[in-house]
């Protein structure tokens, strides 16, 4: 069994990354992806995605996703469904995303049950309220939790909540 983080796209989301795996007390391996545009090069999705499912291997998975990451975390469940165990996705960015990128999470959600995702989203995101993805997921699949955060921003510091979901 592992756990991989895969924070958002900036830079400074490798704190956050660091702060949650340092509070992740699971028994089990807990890796923080580190992408790749981070040192060289620009964003590639192929590119993550092969990376992610190196580091998983053959292994059970836990994934804790924010941002940006949540929508990786979509395409790495379509590649190993039957290797993920649980899903965590935080602060989904829909605002301004493609229709394309909004069936990578059907693609992505339609494979779990709802009991293995949790998403939680803050009342006020900039990226999407907690309004907007209540009703997208809701569209999606209406069983999925979605659990709503008072916070006016991007920041998902919640490892707590993370550890009861993942220990249930």
């Amino acid at each position: 069994m592992i756990t991989i983080i895969l924070p958002g796209f900036s830079l400074h989301n490798k704190e956050w990354g660091e702060d949650i795996k340092k509070q992740m007390e699971l028994g089990h391996r807990v890796l923080v992806h580190e992408w790749l545009h981070w040192t060289k090069g620009s964003f590639s999705l192929p590119r993550e995605v092969k990376s992610i499912l190196n580091s998983i291997g053959t292994d059970e998975v836990n994934l804790i996703a924010k941002s940006v990451g949540t929508r990786v975390a979509m395409v790495v469940v379509t590649k190993i469904p039957k290797q993920i165990v649980k899903v965590i996705l935080c602060g989904i960015p829909t605002k301004g995303e493609s229709d394309v990128s909004k069936k990578t999470y059907l693609s992505g959600l339609s494979l779990l049950s709802p009991t293995q995702v949790i998403v939680y989203q803050n009342t006020k995101d900039p990226f999407a309220s907690y309004s907007d993805i209540k009703k997208f997921i809701g569209k999606i699949n209406p069983k999925i939790k979605v659990i709503e955060k008072s916070r006016s921003d991007h920041h998902y510091p919640y490892p707590n909540d993370f550890l009861k979901f993942l220990s249930k």
